[in-house]
Order: C-alpha cells, then sequence, then structure tokens
C-alpha cells in the first residue's frame, strides 16, 4: 500500500461511533493507550419500535471526545499520523449538502418502522435475488429501506442538495468540512445496496428503492485515504485512512484475518462474525455474508476480505433496559453480582426479542417476553434469565455457522461490553463446550481501526506483530457437566418459538 499520514508523527486517533456512546482512543508507536475520552449518546424513542439518533449531537460529541482524548494524553494535535473511525453500522441519514444541516434524525438500525416495506418486498418475491446480489436477508435492520423512508418523509425539497450515508459518511463528510462524501465497503455492505460480487452501488436495487446514486457516497477501501481534516477542527490537517464497520473493525482488532477465525462483540447487540478470506460464502442458515475489509495493493488491485456473520439485535441493550426501562438495576455490573446469589434462573426464560430476532430466525415481529414467571421468583431469577439468552442466542449462531463451516468453531475470542460480566463468560463456555478468551483490552473495536488507520498510513509495519502482542486477559474453560444447561437452552428455545407467535 502507498504510505499515507505523517510519518514522523507518534500517534494514532481512533474513532469508534457506537450506538449507546461515542469514544475516542490515542495509541502510541507501541500501540499502547495513552488517552482516551467517552460520551453517552441520548436515544430517541419516537413511536415503540422506532429509535432515532440525533446527528448533530453526534457530531458535537465526535469533536468533544478527540479533544479530550488529545488532552488526557497530553500530546500535541500535529503528533498524530492518522486517523481511523469505525462506527454502528446500518444507521443512515440525509443532510443538506449547503447547510450541512441534518433533514432528519438519523434512524438506528435497530429501529423496526419500515418491516412493512420489508415484508412487501418478501411478498413481491424479491428475498432471493436481494440475498445474491448483497448477502442479506430483507429486513428493517438494513439502511436501504430506512433511507427509502426518509426520502418519503421529505417533503418538497430538492434531492440536488441532499446528501445520504451510513454514521461513517456523516461524520467523514464534517471531519473533512463537507470536501468528502465517501464509505467503505464494509459499511457499504450492510446497506442492502452494494453488490456483494463487484463492490458497487447495484443499479437494480437502487432503481427498485427508487433510491437516487448521485446522493450517495462514493464507496472506497476500508484502508485508504479519505482525505484530511480541516485545519479548524483540531488546528491541523490530520490524514484519515481507515474506515471500517463496528464488527468489522472488532475482527481486524482480534486478528482473525484468516478462514476459520472468528469473535463475538457483546455490545448493545451480539454479533458473530467469521473470516472466510476473499471468497464469497453462502449460509444455508441465514447467516449474512458480507464485506470484512478491503484495501489496494501497490499494483492497484483490490483485496477483498469476505466474512460470515450471525447479527443477533439486542444483547447488552437488554441491560440497558434492565437500568434504564424497568430500573431493576442501578448499574450493569450488578447483573453479575444478582446472578450468583441464586442457584439457578427459578425456571423463567426471556426471549431478548425488544428488536425483533435477527440470525438466524430474522422474525421483524416477534416481541420479548418472560416465560415461567411464578410467584416464588425474584428479582434475581429475572436478571439472571437475561444474562442466560444473550448466550443462548450465541449459542444458535455458532451453530448455524458449524453446519455452514467445514472448520467447526474450537475458540471464542470475545469483546464489547457485557464480556465484562465473568459469569454471563462462564455460562457461554459451559453452554458451548468451547474456550472463551477474553483479551486484555475490551475495546478491541477502537484497537482494531486503530491498527488499520496505523497500517494504512505507515505507522506500523506489521499487522501480525501487532495483533501479536495482544494480551490474553482470562480464557473460561468449559466445565465438564452439560446436560443441564443444554436442557435448558432446548427449553429456551421453545420460548423462542412462542415469542415469534405472539399475536396468534
Amino acid at each position: 500500500m502507498e504510505q499515507l499520514g505523517n510519518s514522523n508523527s507518534k500517534y494514532i486517533l481512533a474513532l469508534d461511533l457506537g450506538t449507546t456512546g461515542n469514544r475516542a482512543f490515542i495509541f502510541d508507536t507501541k500501540a499502547k493507550i495513552i488517552g482516551q475520552a467517552y460520551k453517552e449518546l441520548t436515544q430517541y424513542y419516537p413511536q415503540p419500535g422506532w429509535l432515532e439518533h440525533n446527528p448533530q449531537q453526534i457530531w458535537q460529541d465526535t469533536c468533544w471526545v478527540m479533544e479530550n482524548a488529545i488532552a488526557n494524553a497530553k500530546i500535541s494535535p500535529d503528533t498524530i499520523a492518522a486517523i481511523g473511525l469505525t462506527v454502528q453500522r446500518e444507521t443512515c441519514l440525509l443532510w443538506n449538502k449547503t447547510t450541512g444541516k441534518p433533514l432528519h434524525n438519523a434512524i438506528v438500525w435497530q429501529d423496526r418502522r419500515t418491516a412493512p416495506l420489508c415484508n412487501q418486498l418478501q411478498t413481491q418475491g424479491y428475498s432471493q435475488e436481494i440475498s445474491d446480489r448483497t448477502g442479506l436477508v430483507i429486513d428493517a435492520y438494513f439502511s436501504a429501506t430506512k433511507l427509502r423512508w426518509l426520502l418519503d418523509h421529505l417533503g418538497d425539497v430538492d434531492l440536488n442538495n441532499v446528501l445520504a450515508g451510513t454514521i461513517d459518511s456523516w461524520i467523514l463528510w464534517n471531519l473533512t468540512g463537507g470536501k468528502v462524501h465517501a464509505t467503505d465497503h464494509s459499511n457499504a455492505s450492510r446497506t442492502m445496496l452494494m453488490n456483494l460480487a463487484s463492490c458497487n452501488w447495484d443499479e437494480k436495487l437502487l432503481n427498485l428503492l427508487q433510491i437516487p446514486p448521485h446522493i450517495l457516497p462514493q464507496i472506497q477501501p476500508s484502508l485508504g485515504n479519505f482525505g484530511v481534516t480541516d485545519a479548524r477542527i483540531l488546528g491541523t490537517e490530520i490524514s484519515i485512512t481507515a474506515i471500517l464497520g463496528d464488527q468489522q473493525a472488532a475482527l481486524f482488532g482480534h486478528g482473525c484475518n484468516a478462514p476459520g477465525l472468528m469473535k463475538c462483540t457483546y455490545g448493545t447487540g451480539s454479533f458473530l462474525v467469521a473470516h472466510t478470506g476473499c471468497e464469497i460464502v453462502r449460509s444455508p442458515q441465514q447467516l449474512l455474508s458480507t464485506v470484512a475489509w478491503t484495501q489496494k495493493h501497490q499494483n492497484g488491485n483490490l483485496q477483498i476480505d469476505y466474512a460470515l456473520e450471525g447479527s443477533m439485535f439486542t444483547s447488552g441493550a437488554c441491560i440497558q433496559w434492565l437500568r434504564d426501562g424497568i430500573k431493576l438495576i442501578h448499574t450493569a455490573a450488578e447483573t453479575e453480582t444478582m446472578t450468583n446469589q441464586v442457584e439457578d434462573n427459578g425456571g423463567v426464560y426471556f426471549v431478548p426479542a425488544l428488536s425483533g430476532l435477527g440470525a438466524p430466525h430474522w422474525d421483524m415481529s416477534a416481541r420479548g417476553a418472560f416465560f415461567g414467571i411464578t410467584a416464588s421468583v425474584q428479582s434475581e431469577h429475572i436478571v439472571r434469565s437475561v444474562l442466560e439468552a444473550i448466550a443462548y442466542q450465541v449459542k444458535e449462531v455458532v451453530a448455524a455457522i458449524n453446519i455452514s463451516s467445514s472448520t467447526p468453531i474450537a475458540k471464542l475470542t470475545v469483546d464489547g461490553g457485557a464480556c465484562e460480566n465473568n459469569f454471563l463468560m462462564q455460562f457461554q463456555a459451559d453452554l458451548l463446550g468451547i474456550p472463551v478468551e477474553r483479551p486484555h483490552v475490551r475495546d478491541i473495536t477502537v484497537q482494531g481501526v486503530g491498527y488499520a488507520a496505523g497500517i494504512a498510513a505507515g505507522f506500523w509495519d506489521s499487522y501480525e506483530e501487532l495483533v501479536g502482542k495482544r494480551e490474553i486477559e482470562r480464557v473460561f474453560e468449559p466445565r465438564q457437566d452439560r446436560e443441564e444447561i443444554l436442557d435448558n437452552f432446548a427449553t429456551w428455545q421453545k420460548a423462542v418459538e412462542r415469542a415469534k407467535n405472539w399475536t396468534e
């Protein structure tokens, strides 16, 4: 790859703009974190099943976390070699390219308002064609129907003055002072508008959903040149050399760069991603075929790394709901303490379909539910059932990947906020019957895009050397007796089927 950025600089700035908050990390030449900042993001729920973010708040918070991470690291912005950007995927918005003002709140990936349009597309017989072209299933999760909804609710607006994009495009456009309207292949592959084989916007799908191609960002390699920051933002121009979807960034950070390697991120949702090499692998188990990352070689050829993914919409969000929704806990850490106070789940099973069900069910109409509640059930049982459900979802997707792959999964590498929970990780190991490996640095997503930006900028020479320095904090080994836990898993699967048919 051509060298980007300032090779004389000493640091990498990595931005991770997630669903529940935005963060910035500063890495030194040894890939050590020397400064960071985080700010929680406001969630807006206009109607049941709808979720929005304020794009202006995301941009303002991005500036805030950058400035505070730099201040905490006690460095000057002009010593930063490059910036890497990773974001919550599928969340999208429209904005006015003259004023820079959003035309509506961003519609978040969890939002289900476009389920009727998705059902219509399925009824019209587009499921197989869309799967063949994009590697995805028809679902409100993806950006395409969200963009159609936004365009339908614009009113009388000149589309020649409108730009569309996912959060990476919005932030990149602002970082560059409105000069660059682009995205990378990993984020574009999650829109249900990019052809997975050609890695370009798919003309037939754009026509189907009546999305004007001129409003969409240019698709570029994940590791490459995305321009420089406007000097007015941090006082100097800094090269932006990597953009990745958050799950792909975590895959990169874990060193999963070859077939058979995989990771699970326990964030707002749980995302199990397996690297599948430079060929598209299709799954009969409704897993998603997606782009892991792309980069151009010096000869100009584009290298495309692909992956299989199981996306489970609600995991950490369940714990947030326990805290903010029904106020059963005050902090996420309490869940481990409460769970350890009871011997079992008290017969309670939770179906975490707060935003429908993702892989392998893909049921937009399913709703969250508790089953098995009796008069003896205490709050601790409720909390335990929620943690168990997070692990059960992952078990389903691991089973699906094992069916789709010739090599069974031998180890699960984990990251994300919920992996802090020792009960959950031990329960996951027991359930899967394989070791669960937890690295010392939990924020693998931001670390991954930091690695990508540094490698693209010529700041680091060896990816293998970087990931080889990762420290493993703990390995959870499976315990011998799995009969009871597998029986409970089978009972939970029955509960899921009941939740999928809750209106019948």
